[in-house]
């Protein structure tokens, strides 16, 4: 192939040749290594480059896995639409929004921006599939409706196939083979390493699978991702909670989908928020499961040429639409062909990048350049050949396999049995009240002052008028305290779970009962604790009545209180966010939180109103 490059990458005068290597080597692949070579060849007094990027082979990857779990992931016409603003049109009143979602009488679907436009793709065992673009382009709208995972708002075209090995499949039949790891890595943060996978391994492995089996696979998960040495750390927060490395959280996110073994991994920008070293890092892993024959498509935004030449394939997004799909000595090829070779010594991802990017002020010529690469690559033999493969790859030979009834999932769609979410969601919850110092030792103390205030105020009351007025309010006080305080208390941990709980309720982990009844038992020691500390301090300042009786009496009337309060506001936080979370989402937290405020203001002159005139 002879291609005359522009003039900005120089001329040459004389015939010459240059050629360079590199190897490529890690302490995780000792044996493995690649071969880069950069040739270019200048003929008469015009100079042609041809850029070849030949990978050496990492080693076959037939006979691992049986042939007919070895999947090839393929999809046809994706189009997805989305609904844009409005356009400076009005909105409908926030009443009849509300009114329409619990109605369920909510206008049709009105696509107004075409988000993939006829986006089709293979990608086969033993495959590291990379799909690049810049920002905007739709890599994670195109993850998303790979892995049935769209947003709300956002419509797939039912003219739309996903298949595995030719067998078209849905939702349910690609979650039992799929692992999706998306770009923010959600944990609790008091748990450790080895406690967070011996959760997932308890929900996601068959409820056939003996509790020693899952130990043992969750103990060569932490081997084979190398997190043997920080598996009793704490994961920790970023920025609140000292706890694991970005890298170290990143695997372990791999770690926990990973449990059950599945043929097919799709991740969102793995490498986001890395440095060089730890995304290197977490390529490594990535190339190392699809060496075992696993079928790994990722997203990613902008890698360096060293993670660019682990890639076996990459799929170019631009404006919706597939710019190219191949290997990477395909792609030099192709835009050699176009007249836009990349130049010597630069890397390729960072190329490509440029060119299907929008400039500012440059809109229409760089929107002229995206049509002409993907029309010209829709016509090439590349994209027939993906086609026809998409068309025809498996097609009948797994039938069988595909169809069948994935062990270990039950009638309901859960792998674990509603006893096995009850324990798993009630030790988690557990190991989370005991160690996180802000949920024990802080309301404790806040008690205890709270307590101190409000007894030193209507201290050493008496039975006359004046004292009769100043106990109600004291009683008065003893309820509010205790439901206001709990109900933010259960604000304030939800509102940190709620993206856990979302994303494993999405991938049916467990249930919404589940999660309410173990997450309500294990803090029923502390909501029991704190109206024990709050009654114990504030019932002989106040002068109560005296006797055991009475105090007891009391006592259990302000924990019930609390209790009531606080499994009210826990039914009714999940149940908004789960069933009417598209319009409650917003409104449920942040209406609380700001009524939060409010109430702590309010509250210091509702202490002084019925003492005022004694």
């Amino acid at each position: 192939m002879t291609i005359n490059t522009d003039d900005q990458y120089g001329d040459a005068e004389s015939k010459t040749t240059i050629s360079s290597s590199r190897r490529y080597s890690s302490s995780s692949y000792q044996d493995q290594s690649m071969d880069d070579a950069l040739n270019t060849t200048l003929t008469n007094d015009k100079a042609t480059l041809i850029q070849v990027w030949k990978p050496k082979s990492y080693g076959s990857v037939k006979g691992q896995i049986p042939q007919c779990e070895r999947l090839t992931y393929t999809w046809k016409e994706i189009d997805v639409f989305g609904e844009a603003p409005t356009d400076g049109k009005p909105r409908e009143p926030l009443c009849t929004r509300l009114r329409n979602c619990c109605t369920r009488q909510r206008k049709d679907f009105n696509p107004r921006k075409h988000l993939l436009k006829n986006v089709t793709g293979v990608a086969k065992s033993g495959e590291l599939l990379a799909v690049m673009g810049s920002s905007g382009a739709g890599k994670t709208t195109l993850l998303n409706a790979l892995a049935f995972r769209s947003p709300p708002g956002v419509k797939i075209s039912p003219n739309a196939v996903r298949a595995l090995n030719g067998v078209p499949v849905n939702a349910e039949q690609l979650r039992a083979r799929c692992a999706y790891v998306q770009q923010d890595d959600l944990f609790i943060p008091s748990l450790t390493t080895r406690e967070h996978l011996l959760f997932q391994a308890m929900l996601r492995m068959g409820r056939d699978v003996p509790a020693s089996v899952k130990q043992h696979r969750v103990q060569e998960v932490l081997q084979e991702l190398s997190l043997v040495k920080c598996a009793d750390t704490i994961i920790g927060a970023p920025g609140r909670i000292k706890g694991l490395s970005g890298g170290e959280r990143k695997r372990l996110a791999f770690a926990s989908e990973t449990l059950t073994d599945p043929h097919l991994l799709l991740c969102d920008e793995p490498t986001s928020g890395l440095d060089s070293f730890m995304a290197h890092s977490v390529l490594q892993v990535l190339k190392g499961m699809a060496m075992k024959g696993k079928t790994i498509i990722l997203t990613i935004h902008q890698p360096s040429s060293e993670l660019y030449c682990l890639f076996d394939k990459i799929l170019l997004v631009a404006e919706g639409r597939v710019a190219f799909l191949g290997s990477p000595y395909q792609s030099a090829e192709f835009f050699s062909q176009l007249g836009i070779p990349c130049p010597p010594n630069y890397n390729p991802a960072d190329f490509y990048v440029q060119m299907l990017a929008i400039a500012p002020a440059k809109e229409a010529e760089c929107r002229d350049m995206i049509k002409k690469i993907c029309d010209s690559f829709a016509v090439s033999p590349i994209a027939r050949e993906v086609l026809e493969t998409a068309s025809v790859a498996g097609k009948g030979m797994d039938e069988p396999y595909m169809l069948q009834q994935v062990e270990g999932v039950g009638s309901t769609g859960y792998r674990s049995s509603w006893w096995t979410q009850f324990y798993c969601i009630l030790w988690r919850s557990w190991l989370s009240v005991l160690k996180d110092p802000m949920l024990v030792k802080v309301r404790l103390l806040q008690t205890a002052m709270v307590a101190t205030l409000i007894g030193s105020i209507y201290f050493g009351q008496v039975l006359d008028q004046d004292g009769v007025m100043n106990i109600n309010g004291s009683l008065f006080l003893f309820l509010t305290n205790m439901t206001f305080q709990n109900v933010f208390a259960v604000i304030n941990v939800f509102s940190a779970e709620l993206p856990v709980f979302l994303r494993e309720k999405r991938s049916r982990l467990y249930r919404v009962d589940t999660y309410f009844l173990g997450k309500t038992i294990a803090e029923l020691p502390l909501f029991i604790a704190v109206p024990f500390v709050f009654t114990s301090i504030t019932y002989p300042m106040i002068g109560l009545r005296t006797g055991a009786t009475h105090y007891l009496t009391t006592l259990f009337i302000v924990t019930l209180v609390a209790n009531v309060s606080t499994s009210r506001q826990l039914h009714c936080t999940i149940f908004s966010f789960c069933i009417l979370r598209h319009v409650f989402s917003v409104l449920s937290l942040l209406s609380w939180k700001k009524s939060t405020q409010c109430f702590r203001f309010l509250l210091v002159f509702c202490v002084f109103v019925f003492f005022l005139n004694s």
